[in-house]
């Protein structure tokens, strides 16, 4: 029993089954792969937004001068975003935006008329990111990645 061999018709088979097997397993893995950036780069998005609300509702017009960046402007929300880029995401202007927008809570929407960057009004920041695919067999390999966040600015 030890000694018996396959027939000589079959002997080819395994290579020939592994052969179609292999790019299917290799696209699934790759598939894998890619999805797990897209995910770290929509974790990041996400955070950037909430951490540059955050950072951005302390430096108001009323906080003290010893912060860098205060008070809080387009521009240094912009260039706070990029600074706590992970590796892995593209910091270049042309995938990674930043936006930001000072406006009235909707109580008391004349408070901040004139005065958009006071202790009471909000701070909104738009983080939009171009996330590339690397798989090839996708339509668009490229996936536009956005979040939210918007805070009471405090100081």
């Amino acid at each position: 029993m030890s000694g018996r061999r396959a027939p000589a018709i079959a002997r080819g088979s395994t290579l020939t089954e592994f052969a179609f097997v292999l790019p299917l397993l290799a696209m699934i893995l790759f598939g894998v792969i890619d999805f797990g950036r897209a995910l770290y780069s929509y974790h990041f998005v996400s955070d950037a937004a909430r951490e540059a609300s955050r950072w951005a509702s302390v430096r108001g017009s009323q906080c003290s001068v010893g912060l860098p960046g205060c008070p809080a402007g387009p521009l240094d929300i912009q260039n706070y975003v990029t600074s706590i880029v992970p590796p892995g995401i593209d910091a270049s202007p042309a995938s990674l935006a930043v936006a930001s927008a000072w406006i009235a809570p909707p109580e008391n929407p004349a408070s901040c008329k004139g005065f958009t960057n006071n202790p009471g009004c909000a701070v909104q920041v738009v983080v939009t990111y171009n996330f590339k695919f690397l798989l090839p067999f996708l339509p668009n390999s490229t996936y536009q990645i956005h979040s939210t966040s918007e805070m009471i600015i405090s100081r």
